[in-house]
């Protein structure tokens, strides 16, 4: 059995999607949920589904991201993870803290990687005028949005799309996508899901 912390920034419906596949003959458990924000909504959701619940508020340390890893790695640390989920974990990490995950941290993006890594994707897609869209499962290495795919779901761009249409049915493929792929890689299979 795996043992799974997942980093969230907000409400967390990711992590939720993680959390409700994450059992009966699951190869992972979780056992940890952090947060940058000691508000974020998907802490008191996590700890009603019984998992443990750290927070270390990155505001308090300024510009001094190796203080906040520091912090952050403490509760990590401590519950003693095979894997590193990112679900809206909404901060870069340095490439120190990404290395000490190396090859057990995965990230959920909301495009078709490698087409546009970073903020505001569904905006960049409608303007490119593509006729689809999406989320990719990666894993995370020090450069952005660049680490081997483990997944992708499509998604078709369709006629007076917005953003927030778009990035609607996006979400509800990376509800899927996400679970997919972390069953399959605690189950030690890296192979890449396609929907």
């Amino acid at each position: 059995m795996k043992r799974v912390a997942i980093l969230i920034s907000g409400g967390g419906s990711n992590m939720l999607a993680l959390l409700r596949d994450m059992v009966g003959d699951h190869p992972g458990r979780a056992v940890l949920v952090a947060s940058n924000d000691p508000a974020a909504a998907g802490l008191a959701r996590a700890a009603d589904m019984g998992v443990a619940v750290a927070a270390v508020d990155h505001r308090g340390f300024g510009k001094d991201r190796a203080a906040f890893e520091a912090a952050l790695l403490q509760p990590i640390l401590a519950a003693e993870p095979d894997i590193v989920c990112l679900a809206g974990f909404m901060r870069v990490l340095t490439p120190d803290f990404v290395r000490r995950f190396e090859g057990r941290m995965l990230n959920i993006h909301p495009s078709l990687l490698p087409k546009y890594p970073g903020l505001h994707t569904h905006a960049r897609a409608l303007a490119a005028g593509d006729a689809e869209a999406g989320c990719s499962v990666h894993e995370v290495t020090a450069e952005l949005d660049a680490g081997p795919l483990l997944g992708q779901a499509r998604v078709p761009v369709v006629p007076g799309d917005t953003e927030d249409s778009l990035a609607a049915r996006v979400l509800a493929a990376e509800h899927r996508l996400y679970p997919a792929v972390l069953r399959r890689y605690a189950a030690g299979d890296r192979s890449p899901v396609w929907l």
